[in-house]
């Protein structure tokens, strides 16, 4: 397939696109560069890109592509809250648009990233699946289920629309995200020596590394059609439902001589959900987890110990979202929109598409 990809240099995109290249797929990656300096590493993979905005894409950018893989967002609650009118323009008004002009430009497959916090609200010990109640609580993810309520109208039978309700991602990325809470906790491990749990530890999470929601984008673009046609589908494995504080002690006996501690404002939180992943197994079998917890907090310690990461890497801007942004809005770099205000802002890369 000719795949365009938004978000590819993002914390997943960067995964992603050798998992698909590798599978013999044309990609076109499309973003604007505002997290490209949060790397780890500079080994990242080049594709032929569009340098833009996507709430400036056109109809002729469209044009010629079988698929459309939709990951470009405002990754987390943390910047939704912050800026959440950008948020619901971006992950919302925008994502809806995209799929709009895909339809009319005749491409037939749309996946859109969501996420499974669109579950929400705690739901005690039960499990959730894709025919429960959404209750989203934020910006964020608000704004998720509201791209699923309308992308899903454009369904015909020339537009295939398939809605990934991902788990919560962690693992290693060319592009790292220190936000991710497993990532986080063994980032405070290793720089500090403590597992630091900033709510009361009692919240469900499902955790999926990246490298896994790679292979379902994949698994669902190699679909045949009608298993995949409008259908919504969690992202993860059954056995990968935590509380936080199981996946705190995870990290405990992985990051030697580390403690766990709890952060004396931290109470409950609102997002706790446990999810069945049962649908994706049924309908796309050839989808096969390789990744668990342990093996993720691993690769992690193992990643920032041989990169000699420091405390403020992950607590800063450059592995955090929201203080990377802060920090380009503050060095005027873009503008209350966010938008790069002029082309000298701009990354140094630029487009080759």
């Amino acid at each position: 397939m000719r795949i365009l990809i938004t978000g590819h240099q993002g914390y997943i995109g960067t995964v992603m696109v050798p998992i698909l290249l590798n599978a013999g797929h044309e990609l076109v990656g499309l973003d604007s560069g505002l997290f490209r300096e949060c790397t780890i590493t500079a080994d990242i993979c080049n594709i032929p890109e569009l340098q833009m905005d996507f709430r400036d894409i056109q109809p002729t950018h469209l044009q010629g592509f079988d698929a459309v893989v939709h990951l470009a967002a405002l990754s987390n609650d943390p910047l939704s809250n912050l800026f959440p009118e950008i948020t619901n323009e971006i992950n919302y008004t925008a994502s809806v648009r995209l799929a709009q002009l895909a339809q009319s430009a005749r491409v037939q497959r749309f996946l859109f990233a969501s996420s499974c916090s669109v579950y929400g609200k705690p739901a005690g010990n039960d499990l959730v699946d894709e025919t429960s109640e959404a209750a989203p609580s934020t910006p964020y993810n608000i704004s998720k289920f509201r791209v699923e309520q309308d992308v899903t109208k454009l369904a015909n039978d020339a537009f295939s629309p398939t809605f990934l309700r991902n788990a919560t991602a962690y693992g290693v990325s060319p592009c790292l995200n220190s936000e991710l809470v497993l990532n986080n906790l063994v980032a405070w491990a290793y720089t500090k020596g403590y597992v630091y749990i900033k709510s009361d530890g009692s919240p469900w999470r499902p955790v999926v590394h990246v490298e896994d929601i790679s292979r379902a984008f994949l698994a669902v673009l190699e679909a045949p059609r009608e298993v995949i046609h409008n259908q919504v589908l969690n992202v993860g494995y059954n056995d990968e439902n935590y509380r936080i504080s199981e996946l705190a002690e995870i990290v405990q006996q992985v990051v030697a001589g580390s403690q766990i501690e709890y952060a004396k404002d931290g109470g409950p939180d609102l997002r706790s959900y446990r999810v069945d992943f049962g649908k994706i197994q049924r309908l796309l079998p050839e989808f096969k987890p390789q990744w668990d917890a342990r093996r993720g907090v691993e690769q992690l310690y193992e990643a920032y110990r041989s990169n000699n990461l420091v405390f403020d890497d992950f607590e800063g801007p450059r592995f955090k979202r929201i203080d990377h942004l802060k920090q380009l809005l503050a060095t005027n770099q873009l503008d209350a929109t966010l938008r790069w205000r002029k082309s000298d802002d701009l990354p140094e890369k630029q487009s080759v598409f």
